[in-house]
């Protein structure tokens, strides 16, 4: 680690680079587990009914209701109990959290043409790629303005919850519009917070790990979330 800081006790670009490193093969890891399993449930109708449907066909299991929610306190325990957590059972939760939200994502190949979702995602990973870069690199503090988004965030989160039992689409839409707006908001600050983060010297090595590992885990969500909220709004339906 020594190496790594100068005599002035400054933080190196080589140290920046390592925690970025490790945070992009988290959040590249978690979408290719999500985005394996998406696709292999998505495009089985039989193993998707067995997993989702209770067994007279008719409505939804409870294990539907499992991986819907399961995310949800998976997400909050590793980025509230991370430092009292081995670097091994975070990095267990981690790929629970992605197989989970594969399942979830599942649904999607039910719903929207594979061209949609593919074209879809592309768009995503290019607005993604901007605001990450924008975040990155500006010199504006984006603290107020993503605690702004975050209140919205949470609002969006609870709308979509009634919406699950009104199933209205204008409300599903207006949801994905504001979500648009909100995710790649939250890109460009949570960019400028995980360059803060890859800039204290004195973080021990174990304590560096487990913040790049959350820090993947925070751009997994915003990305996914981007690429549902697009896919609502430019995808055509089967």
């Amino acid at each position: 680690m020594e190496e790594l800081i100068d005599n002035n006790g400054n933080y190196s670009a080589e140290l920046s680079r390592v925690f970025f490193r490790n945070v992009y093969t988290y959040m590249f890891g978690a979408l290719g587990i999500s985005g394996i399993l998406a696709y292999m449930v998505g495009t089985n109708e039989l193993i998707f009914a067995q997993i989702f449907l209770n067994a007279a066909g008719t409505g939804l299991s409870p294990i539907f209701w499992i991986i819907a929610f399961a995310p949800v306190g998976i997400g909050l325990l590793i980025q509230m109990a991370y430092e009292r957590l081995s670097m091994g059972f975070l990095l267990a939760l981690f790929i629970l959290y992605s197989g989970l939200m594969g399942l979830s994502l599942s649904s999607i190949f039910m719903v929207y043409n594979m061209g949609a979702i593919a074209s879809t995602f592309f768009v995503a990973a290019g607005a993604f790629a901007g605001m990450a870069i924008l975040g990155y690199t500006t010199k504006t503090d984006l603290t107020k303005f993503g605690s702004l988004l975050y209140m919205v965030f949470i609002g969006m989160f609870i709308a979509g919850i009634v919406n699950i039992f009104i199933g209205s689409d204008t409300m599903g839409f207006i949801i994905a519009c504001i979500g648009v707006f909100v995710f790649t908001g939250l890109t460009a600050y949570q960019m400028q917070q995980l360059k803060e983060v890859s800039q204290q010297p004195y973080l021990s090595e174990e304590d560096r790990n487990k913040l790049s590992l959350i820090g993947g885990l925070q751009l997994y969500i915003l990305f996914v979330n981007l690429f549902l909220s697009l896919l609502r709004i430019l995808g055509s339906r089967d």
